[in-house]
């Protein structure tokens, strides 16, 4: 059987998430389509449902699912399932997989295609098709300043986490191969071009349509295993937009010299002023080894050691690294410091690109305090992380 597609479906509410679905079956009707929904009921496992449309069965409605476990695995053997009825089809096989927005996109999709030793891969039968992503408006910034609010995100490999719901939000925008904000019921035209604005720069990456017109096409192919793997490393380069859109801007700052904990602390408050949104990865000089990441969204920000930094004396390090990032750590490689650096893109209404670039620029180390090294670097107080890493 030659290779069907698999296109994934997501949105911040069900009602955005059928939207998508139907705009879908309009440019492609003969697709089937596996849709799950999640009820967590605090256990170890949620509660999988899923139910499964073919427009090519005489039925309509070929079955109706449910049992708790890992959604990864209940829903790559139910897509495996599926291979009997797509056999024979005369033309490609299309499947739609429309989830939930309590699942955690990246890290699911990197689980759900993980190659299986042993056993039969999604990438044996299925090549990955785009990962869009539909936002109702109102809702979408309402979740974009939630952080009172916190959702038990699943990541596919059977655990759990709880974030905010401007978090949650956040996510699921950056993890879109394509984005769509229908002009539903009740929506005005500004309001959906500000989401629009923030959108595209929480994810300059992916083609966003906030037409009033159904979507005319989607990109053939998404981004597949590695490419997924990649983008959830604590070291990479992020893709920014430039300039400025309905008052949303993007700034990065970058600087190859550590930082001080306490001058970091102090800084905080005039760096964060009007950000929505910002991501990236810390070199902090009371820890010199560990990836220190920097995630923000609304008014909650989560500094968290994260790994180490690659080493050349550790070649397992290197190999159990993505692809992606050993490129990075060869392109950014210091032969003292190696691929230690700070980093960050900063997301938000009238930024004051100047004022964070100074801010964070005067937490970094002095040349006599970088003079001191790593011995002296360990005596300084560290007011943001606790012993465990987190803040």
């Amino acid at each position: 059987m030659t290779k069907g597609v698999l296109c994934v479906v997501s949105g911040n509410a069900p009602g955005v998430r059928g939207t998508v679905v139907d705009q879908l079956l309009h440019l492609r009707p003969s697709s089937m389509v596996l849709a799950a929904s999640l009820d967590d009921l605090g256990g170890r496992y949620p509660v999988v449902q899923r139910f499964v449309t073919d427009a090519q069965a005489q039925t309509g409605d070929i079955a109706a699912r449910g049992g708790s476990g890992d959604p990864a695995v209940i829903l790559r053997q139910d897509l495996l399932s599926l291979l009997p009825t797509l056999r024979g089809r005369a033309e490609r096989p299309h499947v739609v997989l429309t989830l939930p927005g309590e699942l955690d996109l990246l890290p699911f999709l990197v689980e759900l295609w993980r190659p299986r030793l042993g056993g039969s891969s999604l990438a044996d039968h299925f090549e990955p098709g785009p990962v869009v992503v539909g936002l109702e408006a109102a809702p979408f910034l309402k979740q974009m300043g939630c952080v009172h609010r916190t959702v038990r995100l699943w990541a596919g490999d059977g655990r759990a986490a709880s974030v905010t719901l401007a978090e949650a939000a956040a996510r699921q925008v950056e993890a879109a191969d394509t984005l769509l904000i229908p002009a539903l019921t009740g929506t005005h035209t500004q309001l959906r071009s500000g989401v629009a604005a923030l959108a595209g720069h929480l994810n300059g990456r992916a083609p966003l349509s906030a037409s009033t017109e159904p979507v005319t096409a989607v990109p053939v192919h998404g981004g597949g295993w590695e490419e997924w793997r990649a983008r959830l490393e604590p070291v990479s380069v992020p893709l920014i937009r430039s300039g400025r859109h309905e008052g949303v801007e993007s700034v990065l700052w970058r600087s190859r010299r550590p930082l001080h904990p306490g001058r970091l602390a102090d800084a905080l408050a005039p760096v964060m002023n009007g950000v929505v949104r910002s991501r990236g990865h810390l070199w902090l000089s009371c820890r010199p080894n560990a990836v220190i990441t920097w995630r923000s969204a609304g008014a909650h920000l989560t500094l968290q050691e994260c790994g180490e930094w690659l080493r050349a004396e550790a070649p397992d390090d290197w190999t159990a690294a993505s692809a992606q990032r050993r490129a990075l750590a060869s392109w950014f490689w210091h032969d003292y410091y190696g691929e230690r650096r700070n980093e960050i893109v900063f997301t938000g209404v009238d930024l004051d690109a100047l004022g964070i670039r100074s801010a964070l620029n005067t937490a970094l180390l002095t040349d006599a305090e970088l003079a001191l090294g790593e011995e002296g670097w360990a005596t300084f107080p560290d007011p943001l992380l606790s012993t465990d890493g987190t803040a």
